[in-house]
Order: structure tokens, then sequence, then C-alpha cells
């Protein structure tokens, strides 16, 4: 087989979310996000482990994600999208029994005037400027929109991976102000949230990408792994180069073994020439560009030929290859790409 493999542990993915579920408050509800296709990893599978795992309450970016998730799970569980009611969502939200986070005056006044008494849930910005009504607008409708019954009032924190940043206190200040007196559950944490503490717990909590084993949540399981298969070896000399552009040339005889992946497949360019793959516990680096499709790989220190380096595993998870990139692990992993052979196993829960 010439395509990488891709292995998902969906015990591990159930644990995180056990874990998660165990840090938050006495009596608040943990949901899960299983938006991206679930982080890339097949939000119908995803959202099933989960499901068996306790959740009942699960968000997604868009209304079109929710049709794999609402195929996996059936008619019980809430989805709700964040993106709200969109022009051209009300059949898929009424068929599908979403539930839209309205983040609008306009969402409201489509969602009410579309699909009347059908769920809905209210997002509030309380200062990250991206999604959800702002004081005034929603001290305009707040009135209205409490007597039809929303099922949730939620709100999104900007800086919850940095502990200590002030941004928290003050957006959960402005988060309690614009609910104060409201008799609705409320959400305003996500993973990052959660680890904050249980000032910022509320109601219900939504972790995402901790339940994925990246940061940060430190305390995750992994989840993922990948390996790519050797397709060929060869010996090169002194003076000779790996891959486009030459911009890897070596001083000394090097064994280098070309693997199949590349940025077709999700592994982004800025390896080349920096990152490394692992033979078990054996770093080996990449030389030269990451290409389309191949990437070639320094095995001259090992003994034996091996047939798959990895990737993603044990040694070095997306977190890892974030650092080394300048990115995050959120898009590391969702950009893993759908060429590669997935594997579902069940390994630790």
């Amino acid at each position: 087989m010439a395509t990488g493999k891709l292995t998902i542990d969906l015990d591990a993915l159930a644990s995180n979310w056990r874990s998660l579920d165990r840090a938050s408050a006495s009596g608040v509800q943990t949901g899960a996000v299983v938006k991206a296709n679930g982080y890339g990893l097949d939000a119908g599978r995803v959202a099933r482990a989960l499901a068996a795992a306790g959740a009942r309450r699960f968000f997604v970016a868009v209304a079109e994600e929710g049709a794999a998730v609402r195929e996996a799970l059936g008619p019980g569980p809430d989805i709700s999208v964040f993106s709200g009611h969109m022009s051209g969502d009300t059949e898929m939200i009424h068929d599908l029994n979403l539930i839209p986070m309205l983040n609008s005056v306009d969402q409201l006044t489509r969602h009410f005037e579309a699909l009347p008494g059908h769920p809905f849930g209210i997002q509030l910005d309380s200062g990250m400027n991206r999604l959800g009504m702002e004081p005034a607008e929603w001290a305009a409708v707040r009135d209205i929109a409490l007597a039809s019954g929303p099922r949730l009032i939620m709100s999104h924190l900007a800086c919850a991976d940095e502990q200590d940043h002030e941004m928290n206190p003050r957006q959960l200040a402005m988060f309690e102000e614009m609910t104060e007196g409201c008799d609705v559950p409320r959400s305003l944490s996500a993973t990052g949230g959660i680890l904050l503490g249980p000032d910022y717990h509320f109601d219900l909590t939504r972790p995402g990408i901790g339940l994925y084993g990246a940061r940060p949540f430190d305390d995750a399981l992994a989840v993922v792994q990948l390996d790519l298969p050797v397709i060929q070896i060869r010996e090169i000399l002194r003076g000779e180069s790996v891959g486009y552009g030459n911009s890897f040339v070596t001083d000394h005889p090097l064994r280098v073994a070309t693997v199949s992946g590349g940025y077709a497949d999700g592994i982004t360019r800025d390896l080349s020439n920096k990152g490394v793959l692992w033979d078990g516990d054996t770093p080996c680096p990449i030389l030269g560009r990451v290409s389309m499709d191949l990437i070639g790989v320094d095995i001259t220190h090992l003994r034996d030929t091996p047939r798959e380096l990895t990737l993603i595993g044990p040694h070095q998870s997306v977190d890892d290859i974030a650092d080394t990139t300048g990115t995050i692990g959120y898009e590391i992993l969702t950009q893993l790409g759908r060429r590669y052979s997935r594997s579902y196993a069940r390994g630790r829960g």
C-alpha cells in the first residue's frame, strides 16, 4: 500500500471526554465539539464514540456539518450550529432538527419567521468580536428572545489557552452581566475555559481540541498516529541533492528513504529541511522540500531498513509539529488529508 496509514484511537478520544467531564464543576453538563468533520477524523465515527462515552450535546460550525452527525446519532441528541440560521439553512435546520445559535437580530428574525417554535440558542459577543450579539443588540431583543425559550445562551473565550490573560476575567464579567437574570442554561467554556476553573463552567462546557489529544489539555491521551510507507531507498554521494530546488545538498554520503506523503496529504511544506519522522524511538530528519506526494528522509543511521516511518506518534504530537512549523495543533490536525488509509482502533479507555 502506497498511502499513509492514519490510526485514530476512539477509546483515547472517549477517555479525553471523560477526563474533561470530570474536570467540569459538579452538575455541569459536558458537550462535545465535532466541527470540521470531527477535527478531520470523521464526524460520524467521532460523534458515536463520544455519545457512547456519555456526550448528549454536540456542536458543529455550519448546518451542513450537522448532517453526518445526525445520521450517526439518530434523532435524540442536540446538535447546535455555531454559525446560526443562515439564509438557505431553513430546510436543513428543520429536517435535521438542528439548533442554530442565533448571532444577530437578522438571524433571530429569520429564524422566528421561517421556523416559529423550532428550538434555537443565542450566541453573545463578550469581547472576542467574532460571532454573537453585542451588548446593545442583545438588549434590544433580549425580552423577545427569552420569551421564546432558547435552549442555551453561549459566548466564546478569546484567550482561554493563556490562563493568566487579562481577557479571561474581562469576558467572564461581560458574559455574567449580559446574562444576569436569564433563566436559561449558559455556556462560556471550550477546552481552555474548562481548565480555567469552575467560575467559567456555568451550565454546559463545550470541549473541542482537548478531545482530540492536543493543547491546552496537557493530560490528554494521544488520539492519532500517522505512519508513512517507504517507497524507495537510495544511496547518495557527497555533493548530491534531495528534492525540488536543491534546497538540501549533502557534504557526506547518505542513505535516503523516499516516503509516501506530502502537502496534498496535509503535511505542511514548513517541515522542509527541519522536520523529523521516527523509526520507533529514533528520529530521522527530513531532507529537502516536502513535495506534493513525497518526502525524502535520512535513514543513514538506522541499522535496518524501515517499511514505514512515523510522522505523528508517541514521540511527536500534532503540537510538536506545530511548534516546529510556527502554527497550532488545530491546523496540523484538521489538514490531515483524505488519501490516508484510516483505521479506527480501540486502544485505551
